[in-house]
């Protein structure tokens, strides 16, 4: 049995709408005052024991009779903050993972809540319908079917004020037929994956494609808001008797953010949409995957390359090959990539002529031959042998 999320676009009617943004709220509100309660806790008496979610539970039942609106929010979403908020103390005391210490939720923040599946309380009726507790019955479009035991559903609403519901499912492992088949994977900005057989997935530069018309919308948007603060300004000067005080009160300003939120988007899904149809053919073709560990965060640092970085998107590459490989029955191999590009795949000889080049020659180098063995390669396809290699060891 495996879990799998299938995300949808719901459309709430008004009632439904004004119910979700008070399920946020709540939500928001009771991570904030336990996180509070946490810092305030540890403050008066450092020896106190940390309280897990279990005792933050027990504390909501005194907490909604002191605010009893919080009734209005659906009773395991709350609990749920709890989970999360004890998960991401124990991720900041894990000194493995080096996880910052949990920060207040804003309004202005993504909001989101997920609710638990309790006794039928969440049903698919159709293909376009799905009944929620709360909320009652919302429609929905996605492109697969809802299918498997349910176990929790998260809502969300994103910048352009479009809702979205995820669904997470436990369902039978469906595993795809072995090919007895193995690949090393380079990744790269030039082409986006370079496989140990030498072929090649180009990098789309989805964010090129609509740089020209987000500019002109980023440029009004910036307009806008230098005159909705003037206006903002002006009515605090002149102390009239109804004066705007938020952005939310500039609705020319307000669909000019939609505007630019909606290309940014949807050149974040066109990217998506691209690397799961390459890791879905990966992951059918072949039993073994090995791909390198790349800092890429370290490598964000260089601001000529950190667009190129950002767009190639390979930390989302290499989670959809995990997550692919565990559902369907093949097995992904994370090595790391020291001198894959500088060391001959056919004798094994690491090439020391390069130790001379600055970074930029090194860049530069395409092709070589292996002073060694004299056999040519392409940098790229050599770093993928040699990554394949590293990875099969670990089989050994």
């Amino acid at each position: 049995m495996v879990l799998k999320a299938i995300k949808a676009r719901i459309y709430p009617n008004q009632t439904q709408k004004e119910q979700l943004l008070v399920n946020f709220g709540c939500v928001r509100f009771v991570w904030n005052q336990m996180l509070n309660m946490q810092i305030e806790r540890h403050k008066n008496n450092k020896d106190a024991k940390y309280q897990n979610h279990f005792a933050m539970n027990n504390m909501l039942k005194a907490m909604k009779l002191e605010y009893p609106w919080l009734k209005q929010a659906e009773s395991t979403s709350l609990q749920v903050a709890n989970r999360d908020l004890d998960d991401a103390f124990k991720r900041f005391f894990n000194k493995k993972l080096k996880n910052g210490f949990p920060r207040f939720k804003r309004k202005k923040c993504a909001q989101s809540y997920t609710s638990k599946a309790v006794k039928n309380n969440i049903q698919v009726l159709d293909n376009h319908h799905i009944k929620l507790p709360k909320l009652g019955v919302v429609k929905y479009r996605t492109g697969r079917k809802i299918t498997g035991k349910i176990k929790a559903v998260t809502l969300r609403i994103n910048s352009q004020g479009q809702y979205y519901l995820s669904v997470l499912t436990e369902s039978e492992n469906q595993t795809f037929k072995k090919t007895g088949k193995v690949i090393g994977l380079d990744l790269g900005l030039s082409d986006l994956i370079i496989t140990s057989d030498g072929i090649k997935h180009d990098t789309i530069r989805f964010d090129k494609d609509m740089q020209a018309k987000l500019r002109l919308h980023e440029r009004k948007l910036a307009r806008r808001l230098h005159k909705a603060k003037v206006e903002i300004a002006f009515d605090k000067h002149e102390k009239v008797l109804f004066p705007r005080t938020k952005l939310t009160q500039f609705p020319r300003y307000q669909a000019e953010r939609k505007t630019v939120a909606k290309l940014k988007n949807k050149v974040a899904n066109q990217r998506l949409d691209y690397l799961h149809k390459i890791t879905t053919k990966l992951v059918k073709d072949y039993d073994v995957i090995v791909v390198e560990k790349l800092n890429t965060n370290g490598m964000l640092k260089n601001h000529h390359l950190s667009r190129s970085i950002a767009n190639a998107a390979w930390s989302k590459l290499v989670s959809l090959l995990d997550y692919k490989c565990k559902w369907y029955g093949k097995q992904l191999i994370i090595v790391d990539p020291k001198n894959t590009s500088r060391i001959c795949s056919n004798c094994g000889k690491k090439n020391h002529d390069f130790d001379k080049l600055t970074q930029q020659e090194w860049l530069n180098t395409r092709e070589w031959n292996c002073p060694n063995c004299q056999t040519h390669h392409d940098r790229d396809v050599n770093a993928a042998k040699n990554i394949l290699a590293r990875g099969l060891k670990t089989l050994a």
